[in-house]
């Protein structure tokens, strides 16, 4: 069985990467499933997907517990704890980061056992994070070494049939290009024999105590607490408000900011609380004058700006 794991960021195109390489397994005989799993968060989150194809029948259910191939869609992740990107991977474990890093770096400053691969693009482009989902299924796909090029188009006109023709395009265009890159390792990925299920860790249950219905109700002793939790670390792109172009129509990117990330002083001047935008980017396509502008984090990280 082949058992892959996608990483990334919401918005990035995780699920969609997964159906791809599901799809192209299946086209090619073999079983499969893929799934995503993210919450309820908004562009930025971290979020993962899984692929697993079998030449016979799938009976594994769950989070990958020991993935094969592990695809990073955005190099921030490894560092981030919280997103697992490194949980279950073994020394057979092929790690394929996208990004402006070598693989020899990587390698060295996660002391992975296992083979590293770099795949450079352009993680901090509004254009290229458009395509990265069909960009990491088109390098996986190569690097199982199972998939014919002809199954991978089949399995993006079926994913991609929604997009117009250019974005499609685009799309099919980047894909392949990934798949040619990784030629030189095609097949890296081996599958592996099923795990018997004795082999697996036993889950972390918690036994909690019965306790009578009034004590288990739900309640929430100290209000405001999510303001604690600083969601502005999720964003790869961020909205940066143009003073001179602003007209002070604040209710609008304010009302329309979906967390209530935008603030409004009394002269109904707007500024954006960065500990708490997620960069989804709603507030830049609602201004009215355009005074709200993009920038990619890491630029604004160092200084740069566009205005």
């Amino acid at each position: 069985m082949y058992r892959i794991r996608f990483h990334g960021r919401g918005g990035q195109g995780i699920k969609t990467a997964g159906r791809i390489l599901g799809s192209a397994f299946f086209a090619e005989g073999f079983e499969t499933q893929d799934a995503p799993l993210y919450g309820a968060e908004r562009r930025g989150a971290p979020i993962y997907a899984t692929v697993r194809a079998a030449r016979g029948e799938v009976a594994e259910r769950g989070p990958l517990r020991r993935p094969d191939l592990v695809v990073v869609a955005d190099e921030s992740l490894l560092v981030a704890a919280a997103a697992g990107v490194l949980a279950g991977v073994a020394a057979h474990t092929v790690l394929l980061v996208c990004g402006a890093t070598s693989a020899e770096v990587w390698k060295e400053r996660l002391s992975f056992a296992g083979p590293v691969l770099a795949l450079p693009v352009q993680t901090d482009a509004a254009t290229e994070t458009r395509f990265l989902g069909t960009i990491c299924a088109g390098a996986a796909a190569r690097l199982v070494g199972v998939i014919s090029r002809s199954s991978l188009e089949s399995a993006l006109g079926e994913e991609l049939a929604g997009l117009d023709q250019s974005d499609r395009q685009a799309s099919v265009e980047r894909a392949l290009d990934a798949w040619n890159r990784m030629s030189s390792n095609a097949g890296l990925v081996r599958e592996q024999q099923e795990t018997p299920g004795a082999e697996l860790p036993r889950p972390g249950w918690i036994e909690l105590a019965v306790e009578p219905t009034p004590s288990s109700e739900a309640a929430i002793l100290v209000p405001a607490t999510s303001v604690q939790v600083h969601t502005g670390l999720w964003r790869t792109m961020r909205p940066v408000i143009d003073e001179d172009l602003c007209n002070r129509c604040s209710w609008i990117c304010s009302t329309f900011c979906p967390d209530g990330a935008v603030l409004v002083d009394a002269e109904h001047r707007p500024s954006i609380d960065y500990d708490h935008c997620k960069g989804c980017l709603v507030c830049v396509a609602v201004c009215p004058h355009h005074a709200i502008r993009v920038l990619p984090e890491r630029d604004a990280q160092s200084g740069k700006s566009d205005l």
